[in-house]
């Protein structure tokens, strides 16, 4: 991940250095300074501490991405010792300690030209950013080579990184409470916005390939990133009746099969809201093909290869199928608060711990939590961070699933804010995610969430709880056949108290709970435990309860392939609700491999 930085001056095949004074916001003290730890020796610390200061930035290469491994070395003019630092996987790198004085600051790198020395003069505690870019020595160049070959050396360095990883990414407000790998986030999860304060770019091979590319330096210099991946998972059920034997559950629906969930295809630009002294945005255009279309899928948006498509075999819409699940722009305006993104167009729903795209979770499988409540939403929606406490939200959008042109779409708001504590190991989030009349429709629901993290001490050991109540008003009832004029494809009816009632006041209330521990930098193991009551059947089309239990194990390989095998158990307890209404209790063993590109 990376910082958007202003690169001053070309220097062909060599160093191109930015040397500014550090943001006001530094030199703050009832503010937190960018955080970043020294990594090597620092410069002579001379006899006051106080009076110290530092250089920190980071290394990039020719076309703008971080580099990792770079060895920055500090000299100052009175012949004190050099300072070393070697960047992190991120090109972060810190040379604190340093006396008021003049130095020269020097970066190389095997296969890399050796630059000429930047000079830079420190007065008393001040602290200089540094952004170094090295270009390729002239025997190595980029161009050399062809796209595979270089996609290939894109690989092996990630699964072979350097075994120092310098600092961290500069950032804004607690450091982040976990790692990925070998979880799916660093910051507790939040929709609708970018996290403010935070890195948010990615660096998957496909972009490094594409930036060290002669004809692709319009994609460096606008800062825009492709990449995706391909998500493949399989499952051994004990259900074996019909295409969506498992359905319940989700995504693995369907039983004892090998199934392509996921092939995305992201175009991104991101902000920078790590500063705070001008204006940046961003967008985002992300296309999935898989089976997992027909959960993304919103009314308006190529619904009808899902919606109105019924199949001979008495299923609902095609197997595989193509959503463009995410499409906005971000807005960052550092001066509302500690800074604001506005988000407008269709994006992920604001809560939940899980998402849509696959490796933003912790396990392959969802739980029923997840899967039977809103996914995407498309509109407005403000995310203010007041404090690194406070954060709030505030949008409109044509509801759940609903493109604001499609016929069911209505004008829906939502309030959320969220308190974070402990340094951030704390975090609990509560959102009204759904506010409009919830009458009967497609997806059309009142959801209000809670959901808490929460990181025991400095263990290795954290939780993730969420629970959710909705529901949808005048939902007609499927046991009084005068309704059925008013059921809607896709969009299950309730079973009422009474047959002769024509609709119904439908709600449902689930919780779920994750524990999880960090075994290795690569390696995670993840406890799920659920409960689901849906009242009147409106949301599974089964009126029970359920209890959903799984283990998972995640191992990574870099940070570019994830394998998550799990076992998960399920049970209906009022109506046999697995195997295509057969049964009232499924064991599956599922997994799945993403390879990010």
């Amino acid at each position: 991940m990376r910082t958007n930085t202003l690169i001053i001056g070309v220097v062909a095949l060599g160093l191109m250095p930015r040397a500014v004074p550090a943001s006001d916001e530094a030199a703050q003290p009832s503010q937190k300074a960018f955080a970043a730890d020294t990594a090597g020796n620092s410069a002579g610390s001379g006899n006051n501490p106080a009076a110290t200061g530092g250089v920190r930035g980071i290394t990039r290469n020719s076309v703008g991405l971080p580099l990792p491994a770079v060895k920055v070395i500090i000299r100052a003019a009175d012949d004190s010792p050099d300072g070393v630092a070697i960047s992190g996987a991120d090109g972060s790198f810190a040379l604190d300690g340093l006396k008021p004085g003049r130095y020269q600051v020097t970066a190389e790198k095997e296969g890399f030209a050796t630059a000429a020395a930047t000079p830079v003069e420190l007065a008393p505690a001040q602290s200089f950013h540094l952004d170094l870019t090295l270009g390729m020595a002239t025997s190595t160049a980029s161009n050399g080579g062809n796209f595979f070959s270089r996609l290939a050396k894109a690989y092996w360095d990630d699964w072979h990184p350097s075994p120092n990883p310098g600092p961290e990414a500069p950032f804004r407000g607690y450091p982040a409470p976990i790692e990925n790998p070998p979880f799916p986030f660093t910051v507790w999860p939040i929709g609708g916005t970018v996290w403010i304060g935070y890195p948010n770019a990615t660096s998957y091979p496909l972009t490094q390939t594409l930036y060290a590319t002669k004809h692709m330096d319009w994609l460096k210099k606008a800062n825009i990133q492709l990449y995706g991946w391909v998500d493949e998972g399989g499952n051994l059920s004990t259900s074996d009746h019909g295409p969506y034997a498992n359905a319940p559950a989700a995504y693995a629906q369907v039983a004892n099969s090998l199934t392509l969930d996921q092939f995305t295809f992201y175009i991104e630009r991101v902000p920078d809201t790590v500063q705070t002294d001008h204006f940046d945005w961003g967008f985002r255009l992300t296309s999935l093909y898989g089976f997992d279309y027909r959960f993304t899928t919103a009314d308006g948006y190529f619904s009808q290869q899902l919606l109105d498509n019924p199949k001979p075999n008495g299923t609902i819409g095609n197997k595989y199928g193509y959503d463009p699940v995410m499409a906005y722009v971000d807005l960052y305006f550092p001066h509302v608060g500690e800074g604001m993104d506005v988000r407008i167009g269709r994006y992920i729903s604001l809560p939940d711990i899980e998402a849509q795209l696959a490796p933003n979770n912790y396990t392959y499988t969802h739980s029923l939590t997840y899967t039977y409540d809103c996914y995407t939403q498309t509109g407005v929606n403000a995310t203010i961070k007041w404090s690194d406490h406070w954060t709030t939200q505030m949008g409109i959008s044509g509801g759940c699933e609903a493109a604001p042109w499609a016929p069911v779409a209505k004008l829906t708001g939502n309030f959320c804010v969220g308190y974070t504590w402990s340094t951030g190991g704390d975090n609990i989030y509560i959102c009204a995610n759904s506010l409009n009349d919830s009458r009967y429709s497609y997806n059309n629901l009142a959801a209000y969430y809670t959901t808490w993290y929460h990181k025991f001490n400095h263990s290795n050991w954290h939780t993730a709880w969420e629970t959710w109540y909705q529901y949808e008003s005048h939902t007609p009832n499927v046991e009084n056949p005068a309704a059925a004029s008013l059921l809607l494809t896709n969009a299950n009816g309730a079973y009422c108290n009474h047959p002769s009632e024509l609709t119904c006041f439908a709600p449902d209330w689930a919780t779920v709970d994750y524990v999880t521990r960090k075994m290795s930098n690569k390696d995670s193991l993840i406890f799920r435990n659920e409960y689901f009551d849906d009242i009147r059947g409106q949301r599974t089309g089964f009126k029970t309860q359920y209890t959903e239990h799984a283990i998972s194990w995640n191992h990574w390989i870099g940070t570019t392939i994830v394998f998550r095998p799990e076992l998960r158990y399920d049970i209906a307890y009022d109506a046999p609700a697995y195997d295509s209404g057969l049964k009232k209790r499924q064991l599956m063993l599922a997994a799945d491999m993403i390879w990010f590109y």
